[in-house]
């Protein structure tokens, strides 16, 4: 019996157990590291840096808005990822965020990771890690979904320790791993 709490990858198991665990490891640290905070504290900043928690939960949304569309399969990732002029305004997620009441960065990033994860699980289901996937087309390359989700969970792994800085500015919220009563959000379950 696996007593293991939510958040801890797979003890055993294959590579694609462990690639998604140590994922969804990293979508709710970088979860407990962002909840429950107000408008101040998601546009609160240290030093220098523009980087918010509110700014960094809108772009993990939309890169996981990415990773299950248009990277995946070459669709539309949606309202509102697709009418942004990315070549214009690169940080647009980052900086918009302030506009956005908590609520809606909040629940945005829960349902698109959820949506992200049954989306993921569907393909590796259906066709594997190895499946090619439409990222790279564009360059003339094959790029597997394997790659995407590595890519993924690097990006996490940059984007949750700025979260774990800024979160400690906020409240003083510290550690590596939630307490033992924490819960992910429903939605990912």
């Amino acid at each position: 019996m696996n007593t293991s709490p939510v958040w801890e990858p797979p003890r055993t198991g294959d590579e694609t157990a462990h690639l998604v665990g140590a994922l969804d490891r990293q979508r709710m640290t970088f979860w407990w590291k962002a909840e429950g905070l107000d408008a101040a504290g998601l546009s609160t900043r240290i030093g220098a840096s523009s980087l918010t928690l509110g700014g960094l939960l809108k772009h993990l949304a939309g890169v996981e808005a990415v990773a299950a569309t248009w990277r995946l399969d070459g669709s539309s990732p949606g309202s509102p990822w697709a009418e942004v002029d990315w070549g214009t305004t690169p940080d647009w997620d980052f900086a918009s965020a302030a506009d956005d009441p908590p609520e809606q960065l909040y629940a945005r990033y829960v349902e698109t990771v959820a949506a992200t994860r049954a989306r993921h699980r569907e393909v590796v289901a259906a066709d594997g890690l190895d499946r090619i996937i439409s990222w790279g087309q564009e360059f003339g390359i094959e790029l597997s979904l394997r790659r995407m989700l590595f890519d993924l969970l690097e990006e996490y792994g940059r984007h949750t320790g700025h979260a774990d800085l800024l979160r400690e500015a906020v409240d003083g919220r510290v550690g590596e791993d939630p307490p033992e009563d924490w819960a992910p959000p429903a939605a990912w379950a």
